[in-house]
């Protein structure tokens, strides 16, 4: 049976969307090797979306945030990768969380998805700076020390995201319930 989607949905993607690109624009500059990493909110964004309205409405919003914020601010090319790493990301996130939860999600079983959500924009950033490198011509080994050397932003990135998402978890999904069980009038 076909899903249908609602105006809540809608009104959940475009809200978790619009906050993404908020959490995205308050920014801290990072220096690095490749690009103009900074240090940001949106990753904690698109984790919560995940898992507070599921994996493809979350990750939707998340990505549209994140190419929102790269069309805005001159970054128009690189909306389509983060795009897809939203989707990477969230379903990492929403496949751990669907294995290691039973009834009621902890604190450690959130705590455990933010790390492997973080794992996996880890391994997405380094794969991507590795291509971004090599198509301008550059060997794999050179690729691979320019791509490490800019990692230092995501690190951070992640830590902030781990820290925030096993934090506020708790206190929005019980916001979220009460606004989800309330009658229309």
């Amino acid at each position: 049976m076909k899903q249908q989607t609602t105006t809540k949905d809608l009104v959940f993607v475009a809200l978790f969307a619009a906050l993404t690109v908020i959490g995205t624009s308050i920014r801290i500059p990072m220096p690095a090797a490749i690009g103009n990493p900074f240090v940001h909110l949106g990753n904690s964004v698109l984790l919560l979306a995940v898992l507070l309205i599921g994996y493809k409405k979350g990750a939707l919003a998340g990505g549209l945030g994140f190419a929102i914020f790269d069309i805005l601010n001159g970054f128009a090319l690189e909306a389509p990768y983060f795009l897809l790493e939203a989707f990477v990301v969230g379903g990492v996130a929403s496949l751990v969380l669907h294995r290691i939860t039973s009834q009621k999600t902890t604190s450690t079983q959130i705590l455990i998805v933010a790390l492997f959500a973080s794992l996996a924009k880890l391994i997405m950033t380094f794969l991507k700076g590795i291509v971004m490198v090599m198509l301008t011509g550059v060997s794999l080994y050179p690729a691979l020390l320019a791509s490490s050397s800019s990692l230092f932003a995501t690190v951070i990135n992640c830590l902030t995201t781990i820290i925030v998402v096993t934090i506020a978890y708790r206190p929005l999904k019980k916001i979220m319930e009460r606004f989800t069980l309330q009658k229309s009038l």
